[in-house]
């Protein structure tokens, strides 16, 4: 079946607000009448869920970055089988926290594993739903990080640091640089968000990209017979 909906997916280095600017994103699109679905890698499914708890535990970490960018595929192509795809076949605006990008950078960047078996697994997790559109929120590592802390931290969140937030500030520097490497090479698709200022200012700028894109559903939907 022919891809009808729209992909957007959000990437970006810890405490860059993700998470914070699908929910506003969404809501604005609900509240223009568009069916939205928001999910998340790892995860998204029942299979890639179970996966999830895997892999942010720490529990396969002593198996290797290999291993745990596979666990990463396998979880992302139940993702797209189970969930992605059928969402966007109905016509559906998917947006997603992480997808291939992050593996691109957390595994293949900064977990060091070639590029060709990194892009092998992405090209069979992935079966050929790409993002039309990728947004990267950007911010200093070190400003990312504290954001992340200040979150785990707080008792009303009860949500202890995952495995790659407790990584060396280095690293995370070397993460937004690989994340802004990316959106260079691929500018069509990938657009940098400066995450730095208030929540209003880089929600209206998110939102300012993907309004332009709400066409496409239209055109996809009439070149299908569904208008």
């Amino acid at each position: 079946m022919p891809k009808q909906g729209l992909f957007v997916t959000f990437e970006g280095g810890e405490g860059t607000g993700k998470s914070t600017q699908i929910r506003l994103l969404a809501d604005r699109l609900r509240r223009r009448g568009v069916d939205v679905l928001v999910t998340r890698e790892p995860g998204g499914s029942p299979g890639a869920e179970a996966v999830r708890h895997v892999i942010l535990s720490g529990a396969a970490e002593e198996y290797g970055t290999r291993m745990e960018a596979v666990l990463f595929a396998a979880a992302r192509n139940d993702h797209v089988e189970e969930v992605i795809r059928p969402a966007l076949a109905s016509g559906a605006v998917v947006l997603c926290d992480r997808f291939m990008d992050s593996s691109r950078v957390y595994q293949g960047i900064t977990g060091n594993l070639e590029p060709a078996f990194v892009q092998n697994l992405e090209r069979v997790a992935v079966n050929g739903v790409v993002p039309d559109c990728t947004i990267i929120l950007d911010i200093p590592a070190a400003e990312g990080l504290r954001r992340a802390r200040l979150r785990t931290g707080n008792a009303e969140v009860q949500e202890a640091p995952d495995r790659f937030e407790k990584e060396e500030l280095e690293t995370h520097e070397k993460r937004r640089e690989a994340f802004l490497d990316i959106a260079e090479a691929d500018p069509l698709r990938c657009r940098v968000v400066d995450a730095s200022g208030s929540i209003e200012t880089i929600a209206d700028k998110v939102f300012s990209i993907v309004d332009p894109l709400l066409p496409i559903l239209s055109t996809r939907a009439k070149e299908t017979g569904q208008a």
